[in-house]
């Protein structure tokens, strides 16, 4: 296989709630592995975010699927995604016999960042994403499992929340994986009648955002997904935590969006001229 056979698998935090998924997904990482892939993660924390928000009296609203993140709950944020949450994966996957790294989008300026807007407040875009030292480790011989946490960096230092989604999408895009997988706790995108939708692409995707089919979290999701395609990734899939493992060999468990396959037309035979 060559380097650039790779699997970005972004972990909601709603799947990590349950052990159980954590093992089926260290599971499916394992697979992936067999398979020649090299595997990178990134993953969220809302549930844990917002006990550890609670714990300290303080209250919180999202704006079209993201948190409006206040200086005092930037330190809460961070706090939980790169202690509690990045460390749970870390230990649980290491003690899987894995080789991990954990780290966050602060760390060696992975994800630079700038405010999105003021109505969001510490809420960071990610204006560059430097992973020639991710490219580095994935390049050791034990090719060991990047894991990171989505807190960004400013210019001058300081931390900023990113939604999960969106860091997943953009180091996928610059490390140029060939697949890039949501892991959330729904069995992937539903249509108005809450039925499964098998196979989308980033058109439909839009149609379903402005008719309110996809809202909230999802939204984000969806822009995700239509970002990840236009920048070139073959394949994104969301599909439920549970579902991880054995979506490694079942292309049909979740939501896909993938480019078309290429058909080959076989070019027509020139038959030389006959003599008679």
């Amino acid at each position: 296989m060559t380097n650039n056979h790779r699997v970005l698998i972004k972990v909601g935090g709603a799947a990590l709630k349950d052990d159980s998924v954590l093992e089926t997904v260290t599971q499916a990482i394992q697979r992936y592995r067999r398979h020649s892939y090299k595997v990178v993660v990134v993953h969220g924390g809302g549930p844990a975010i917002n006990a550890a928000l609670e714990a300290k009296g303080i209250k919180w609203n999202f704006v079209d699927g993201q948190r409006v993140t206040t200086p005092e709950m930037m330190t809460v944020i961070e706090t939980t995604l790169c202690g509690e949450v990045n460390r749970k994966l870390v230990r649980h996957m290491g003690g899987s016999g894995l080789p991990v790294v954990g780290f966050s989008g602060t760390d060696n300026h992975t994800l630079m960042c700038t405010r999105q807007s003021d109505s969001l407040g510490q809420v960071g875009q990610i204006q560059a994403v430097n992973c020639a030292w991710v490219e580095v480790l994935m390049r050791l011989p034990s090719a060991p499992i990047p894991v990171m946490a989505p807190i960004g960096i400013g210019h001058n230092g300081e931390a900023f929340n990113i939604n999960a989604d969106w860091a997943a999408t953009k180091l996928a895009v610059a490390l140029g994986v060939e697949q890039l997988i949501f892991l959330t706790d729904q069995k992937g995108i539903l249509d108005g009648k809450k039925k499964l939708i098998e196979n989308t692409t980033p058109l439909e995707l839009e149609a379903l955002m402005i008719e309110g089919t996809i809202q909230g979290g999802m939204m984000t999701k969806a822009r995700s997904i239509i970002h990840a395609r236009k920048s070139g990734i073959p394949l994104v899939r969301v599909l439920n935590g549970v579902d991880a493992l054995a979506a490694v060999n079942d292309e049909t468990i979740g939501t896909v969006c993938a480019a078309p396959m290429k058909i080959e037309v076989p070019k027509p035979k020139v038959m030389a001229d006959a003599t008679v």
